[in-house]
């Protein structure tokens, strides 16, 4: 078995050769990399996930629901999925990715991780995809528990605010990097009382929101 097929055997379904080795090229190793592709798997992954969720979960709240698919699809889950099938060591990188141990970082396993998702959906359709997301995702969909979950860093901002009769936060967009389909957003979080606004980054806006969010809370807290 090749290791391209210990891959796909993983995935549980075929993928064009080209197509799977684009999934697994990083930007520093070639302008035929996997940024497109992972703009389209995390979509897909994002679809499945909630469906999934909306369908398992028929009492809970939007908010709950909410809160459950972004602990499932954040970086570090994404990436610990991707770590399930080994999938940093088939990752295409370049000499100093690989020198700085890329193949084992969070945010270059849960691209990854995404952009063979999207993959899959060129090659094979929806159903292939969101079936090898549910392999990928099942026990972690039977793991999660609405009770344990944490409110998300935006959320839990403004309820420490509120508590100490503080104004609800602004956030501003200070930058947007990149084409249109593969933005990356600077966003900063202004809290009354603070000089210097918190700043966050992300692949979309509501990401480097919470980035912010999350590092206003760090600082507020301790």
């Amino acid at each position: 078995m090749s290791t391209n097929d210990q891959l796909i055997a993983s995935l549980g379904t075929e993928i064009d050769e080209k197509l799977l080795q684009q999934a697994l090229t990083h930007r520093s190793k070639s302008s035929k990399n996997y940024e497109r592709l992972e703009f389209l798997g995390d979509s897909v992954i994002g679809f499945v996930v909630a469906a999934e969720l909306y369908n398992r979960y028929p009492d809970l709240s939007e908010g709950d629901l909410t809160r459950m698919r972004a602990a499932l699809v954040r970086k570090e889950s994404l990436a610990s999925v991707a770590r399930s099938i080994d999938l940093g060591s088939f990752l295409n990188l370049g000499s100093g990715e690989l020198r700085s141990g890329g193949f084992d970082r969070d945010s270059i396993l849960a691209d990854a991780l995404e952009a063979a998702i999207g993959a899959i959906y060129i090659d094979q359709g929806f159903s292939a995809a969101h079936d090898c997301v549910h392999r990928l995702f099942k026990k972690r969909f039977s793991d999660l528990s609405p009770a344990a979950l944490e409110k998300d860093p935006k959320t839990q901002l403004q309820e420490y605010l509120q508590k100490h009769s503080i104004d609800t936060p602004t956030y501003d967009v200070l930058e947007v990097r990149g084409a249109d389909h593969d933005q990356y957003f600077v966003v900063s979080c202004h809290v009354d009382g603070v000089k210097k606004p918190f700043v966050g980054e992300g692949r979309s806006r509501k990401r480097a929101e919470q980035d912010a969010a999350s590092k206003a809370m760090e600082s507020l807290v301790d």
